[in-house]
């Protein structure tokens, strides 16, 4: 082999060549990261699109398990049956000692549910309660257990007095006098005089409402103490009711005795009330704006709009979005809160949700 020959063939690459095999790697790394790219993209956007759906089911149930118990009353005693034969289970608004709204106000972003929970501690009293009283004569009840004093009522155990007027006072128990068969409380003090026979139970009465601020879906259940958030990144919150077409005729007090929709002679009062239209279903919308314009039942603060005895079904519409802005867009269909994201593989649109809830205990008569 000459020498020519040799270094012809150990010589290296010429700057062409160089330059066509660097175009080329740099094509196939540049389809490389093209195709390892959505897979970077979907494994960032998963945990968070599973963190929403976590946050929608947490906001779902614990709404739907109060919902569907809201009306259950009293089950033992002389007088038994839903709340809803007494006063409205299901307000538009927040109630409670600590900042409520005011009775005339209703409201599509929050609710209180209230339900009588499955519990020995119900009872009547047996001596008139009057407002500014801070103790309450109770009726020991036959069928209370023995081991349990005075029904089982407990210092610290939320209760609710009511009658068959409409009225209705919730307070926190604060001492049990069992050998007495006393109940001490604290709270305001009471809207109404309660005559002997009403009834004091155990009560499970809680509001939702959202807080647009920390965009946080509350729980509070009326006490002293302060709301607790169930979830986070809760943009939006409905509530929609459907009730019965005409206007209630139920609760009707005995005779002598008045409330919202009779008098004490027993003629009836809701002749005004507004006749709605099923639309072909046998429950009618009911607009939100039904809730603030009376005739008022209860007392004090805690009057409510008659036409809330009508309600028999509610819709409860739910948002979360994900707390990463960097997954959220600039679309106001898709996001309430706009985002950084440009590329689609990164979108992740709020998730909305909707159900009806049906109560059974204001569903007896249907």
């Amino acid at each position: 082999m000459t020498s020519q020959s040799r270094v012809r063939r150990e010589s290296g690459f010429s700057l062409l060549e160089v330059l066509v095999a660097m175009a080329i790697m740099m094509v196939v790394t540049g389809t490389i990261f093209q195709l390892v790219n959505p897979s970077q993209a979907t494994s960032q956007v998963q945990p968070e699109v599973q963190d929403m759906q976590q946050r929608m089911r947490v906001s779902s149930d614990t709404l739907f398990k109060d919902l569907v118990m809201s009306g259950a009353g009293v089950y033992q005693g002389a007088t038994t049956g839903s709340l809803l034969g007494f006063f409205a289970p299901i307000i538009p608004r927040k109630t409670g000692r600590t900042n409520p709204d005011g009775y005339q106000t209703a409201y599509t972003d929050r609710i209180t549910l209230t339900y009588i929970p499955n519990t020995y501690s119900q009872t009547t009293i047996s001596s008139p309660m009057p407002p500014q009283s801070s103790e309450l004569k109770v009726t020991n009840q036959p069928n209370c257990p023995i081991v349990q004093p005075l029904c089982g009522f407990t210092e610290g155990m939320e209760v609710i007095i009511f009658d068959n007027t409409g009225h209705f006072d919730t307070f926190t128990v604060t001492n049990v006098q069992a050998d007495a068969a006393h109940l001490q409380h604290r709270g305001q003090d009471l809207n109404w005089t309660y005559d002997v026979g009403a009834q004091v139970t155990q009560i499970h009465s809680t509001s939702y409402y959202l807080d647009t601020t920390t965009h946080q879906l509350m729980y509070y259940d009326g006490s002293d103490q302060p709301a607790t958030p169930v979830a986070d990144n809760v943009v939006g919150l409905r509530f929609d009711y459907y009730g019965d077409p005409n206007p209630p005729t139920q609760p009707k007090p005995a005779t002598g005795q008045a409330n919202c929709l009779y008098d004490a002679t027993g003629s009836y009062l809701g002749g005004s009330m507004q006749t709605l239209t099923t639309g072909g279903g046998s429950l009618a919308p009911m607009p939100i704006s039904m809730f603030t314009d009376g005739p008022w039942c209860g007392g004090g603060s805690n009057q409510f709009d008659a036409d809330l005895y009508r309600v028999r079904k509610v819709r409860v519409t739910i948002r979360v979005q994900t707390p990463n802005a960097m997954f959220r867009g600039t679309d106001s269909t898709l996001f309430v809160n706009s985002g950084t994201a440009t590329s689609g593989q990164k979108f992740i649109p709020d998730l909305v949700t909707s159900f009806e809830v049906s109560p059974r205990n204001m569903n007896l008569s249907r």
